[in-house]
């Protein structure tokens, strides 16, 4: 299973990169991609007027992923651990990243910051090049 975080839903709308277009759909079809609301947010908060029943409509087919307690402690904890490493991250990217952890899936962005929480063993990145 993997979360694939608002940049890459957002080059793959683009479709500024063949490979990572041609790999998220070959992971959708596998239906290996899960949503999480937080992303699902950020994508419709960012589209336009018109573009928004549709992109509904795809992303509705994704099982969609929510905080739950746990979530929230989860963050707790690794705020804690940023902190006294000297990192810091976005509310948004720390709950992307604890949803991801979880349901145990692989977390797939292209956000450096999800690479800063990779070294510090919050999450498990997923790469185009892992397939």
């Amino acid at each position: 299973m993997i979360l694939a975080d608002t940049s890459v839903w957002v080059a793959y709308f683009r479709a500024s990169d063949p490979h990572l277009v041609a790999h998220l759909k070959a992971l959708l079809e596998e239906d290996q991609i899960v949503l999480g609301i937080p992303v699902k947010l950020e994508l419709l908060s960012g589209s336009s007027k018109k573009d928004q029943a549709q992109l509904r409509r795809v992303l509705s087919a994704l099982p969609l992923l929510f905080p739950s307690e746990n979530t929230w402690r989860r963050m707790e904890e690794w705020i804690e651990k940023a902190v006294s490493c000297g990192e810091r991250f976005g509310i948004a990217d720390l709950l992307i990243a604890a949803l991801a952890a979880d349901h145990s899936a692989l977390l797939w962005s292209l956000d450096s910051d999800f690479e800063r929480m990779q070294r510090l063993g919050l999450i498990k990145l997923h790469s185009p090049s892992d397939g």
